[in-house]
């Protein structure tokens, strides 16, 4: 299962998970260097998929991008 960090609210992470149910996971669950918009692996350890991640990022940056253009 894959899930977006939407935020953080003190001891949690309020994650997006890919049925677009919106669960909290306590901070220590999670790697230390996780933050908002990275795309987690969430399976008996949370990981953070850097590839999904990047691709994820680009394309809103795209999307902002031919916004304003």
């Amino acid at each position: 299962m894959t899930g977006i960090i939407d935020r953080f609210e003190g001891e949690f992470a309020v994650v997006e998970l890919e049925n677009m149910k919106m669960v909290n996971i306590e901070k220590g669950k999670i790697p230390e260097e996780a933050k908002e918009g990275d795309v987690l692996n969430i399976d008996n350890i949370i990981t953070i998929n850097y590839v999904e991640t990047k691709k994820r990022k680009s394309n809103i940056e795209k999307l902002t991008k031919d916004l304003w253009n």
